[in-house]
């Protein structure tokens, strides 16, 4: 895991994208652990009793609320002496309705603030409203985007596949560190700079790939990418909601694909850990290919990370849409 030392604070992060916000922060002066293991699905994770302990003993536990992680999140609510940090805690989650139609500034790596103050309650998306907010379409239909109180009222967590939404996380890891640990705090502000700068660029990257393309329907077996179409003026339409174990309905299936061939969809995107099945149903009914478009919810092969992976995911969005 990132951040290997010896001596210093021990982060305990819930899954990789929070791993490695923390690690890029935690540089050389603390530890980072990511808490699911390889394979797990970090929706489903049960701690076993070695788990509890070390979550009990960390210095400060990253995890995402809004029960994501129900075990982890139960814990972390008896953790009397523990500081926790909520990734989605700032990021206005369920506090206001925001629709696909709002405006996206591409001028992101001036105006953003990964400033040294690590407030994680900073605006890392300029003048949108990107925050993770309740993501709701003005229609009820197939062909409008993502709604992220699907599933009973279940919100949609995928924060980190908006690349300033990480940042934002960055930022709140410094200063948790800063105060746990405040002969460091230098280094974790700058560190979370250069992270800053580093998910900037990545933002940018997708600002520019995604500005000219012959369509905008993104279609996916699980709406795991809500906040990556809402932030790039892209239509996700998902066959199933967010949860991936969720079987669709003969007549969902049948709708989505209806509405791929409709709009010249190209590529039916699946994940790598999801079965591909319906997708190359889909995908075989209309003549189009499957790709795999990865949530990050797993770590990467080695030597891989996040913004390698976040890449690949836009050279095959970029594909599938006719971008120039």
């Amino acid at each position: 895991d990132p951040g290997a030392t010896s001596g210093g604070p021990e982060v305990i992060a819930a899954f990789y994208p929070l791993a490695f916000a923390a690690g890029e922060v935690a540089g050389e002066h603390a530890t980072v652990t990511n808490l699911s293991p390889p394979g797990v699905e970090p929706h489903d994770l049960e701690l076993a009793p070695d788990q509890v302990r070390t979550l009990s003993d960390a210095d400060l536990v990253v995890y995402l609320g809004e029960g994501f992680q129900p075990a982890v999140e139960d814990l972390v609510g008896q953790l009397d002496d523990t500081p926790a940090l909520d990734g989605l805690a700032g990021q206005g989650v369920g506090d206001e309705e925001h629709s696909d139609e709002d405006e996206h500034d591409d001028d992101h790596s001036d105006e953003e603030e990964h400033s040294d103050e690590g407030d994680d309650d900073e605006e890392h998306s300029d003048e949108d409203e990107h925050e993770g907010e309740e993501h709701s379409d003005e229609e009820e239909s197939t062909e409008e985007g993502h709604d992220h109180e699907l599933e009973a009222g279940a919100t949609d967590p995928h924060v980190w596949l908006d690349p300033t939404l990480l940042a934002a996380i960055g930022d709140a890891v410094a200063d948790q560190l800063s105060e746990i640990d405040p002969d460091n705090a230098d280094s974790y502000r700058a560190n979370a700079e250069t992270l800053g700068e580093e998910l900037d660029a990545l933002d940018d990257d997708y600002d520019a790939a995604l500005e000219d393309c012959e369509r905008r329907e993104l279609v996916v077996s699980h709406e795991a990418f809500g906040y990556l179409t809402d932030r790039y003026d892209l239509e996700q339409v998902g066959v199933s909601g967010l949860d991936p174990e969720t079987e669709p309905s003969p007549g969902r299936v049948a709708e989505v694909a209806e509405y791929a061939e409709d709009n010249g969809v190209t590529t039916i995107f699946f994940e790598e850990q999801v079965s591909p099945d319906i997708a190359e149903v889909i995908a075989s009914e209309i003549e189009a290919d499957t790709e795999v478009l990865d949530p990050l919810e797993f770590p990467p092969d080695e030597g891989n990370d996040y913004l390698d992976v976040m890449r690949n995911n836009l050279d095959a969005i970029t594909a599938a849409l006719g971008c120039t």
